[in-house]
């Protein structure tokens, strides 16, 4: 059967269909296939144009294949969908399954007598809206052309990092789990403000733009700390709050967030 689509998700989950979502504004909508078992899921993404088949066509028909499935059942949905990979020889699969390494993807397809290249990626929900963060690592017999054309698929996601495997999971801990421990400090920024005065309202707008205007400074001029200190002038309120949350452990908990984030990913892989 004829390739007609450029990308194809099996799995719609809040990863799955955030990537659908910024490849639908790259590609096109009709350009995209997708599945999941509730069709809840994949109903929106059809009525933004893209193309609902079952698990096995998705795989037959298209160019890029995301697997947004669970890490544990990644063998099972692969040998759900053999007979599609195999009518499709030209198909790269794109894996976000966290813990689950491009060898242990092709020893899964070389075990259903299946051999096709293997992109591993680690994404972060901020892809939905053209934010987000990717880093990615890819087998072998990927074809630069086939990265190339991976990366235009997810251009409109966000930013787009290669990096050598072994540090995929330590950078998936960062941006991958990352957005929630933001969200967390957004949430008590914001209910700091209200304890202040602030309504709801108007302490989570305050909070959201903050984060998202830091950000930017961040990207665009450089190392936190230097930032940091360009806020705090000297017996200022700032420095004041930077004291508050030094006293009360702010980044000790953090890294010990990542730190417990980055054994759970390992500790997956056993």
């Amino acid at each position: 059967m004829k390739q007609l689509f450029t990308a194809g998700f099996v799995g719609c989950g809040h990863m799955g269909g955030a990537l659908a979502t910024a490849a639908m504004r790259t590609v096109g909508a009709d350009a995209v296939a997708v599945y999941d078992p509730n069709e809840q899921k994949t109903a929106s993404y059809e009525q933004m144009g893209a193309t609902r088949l079952c698990a096995e066509d998705v795989a037959r028909r298209c160019r890029f294949l995301f697997l947004g499935v669970k890490p544990q059942v990644v063998p099972q949905a692969l040998a759900d969908i053999r007979a599609g990979l195999l009518d499709n020889p030209d198909v790269i699969l794109v894996s976000m399954a966290a813990a689950v390494s491009i060898a242990s993807l092709k020893d899964t397809l070389l075990g259903l007598g299946i051999d096709r290249p293997v992109i591993r990626i680690m994404p972060n929900t901020p892809s939905a809206v053209g934010q987000g963060m990717t880093v990615y690592a890819a087998s072998a017999d990927t074809p630069s052309d086939a990265i190339d054309d991976f990366c235009r698929v997810m251009r409109a996601s966000g930013d787009l990092l290669a990096l050598d495997e072994a540090k995929i999971d330590a950078a998936g801990t960062v941006a991958g789990c990352g957005p929630a421990f933001a969200y967390m400090f957004a949430e008590a920024l914001a209910d700091g403000g209200v304890a202040c005065g602030l309504s709801r309202e108007e302490a989570a707008r305050l909070s959201a733009q903050m984060l998202l205007g830091a950000a930017t400074m961040l990207k665009t001029y450089g190392h936190p700390a230097d930032l940091k200190d360009a806020v705090c002038s000297p017996g200022g309120t700032t420095i004041e709050g930077v004291h508050a949350l030094e006293k009360n452990g702010l980044r000790a908990a953090v890294m010990s967030a990542v730190a417990a984030a980055y054994d759970k990913t390992l500790r997956m892989k056993k």
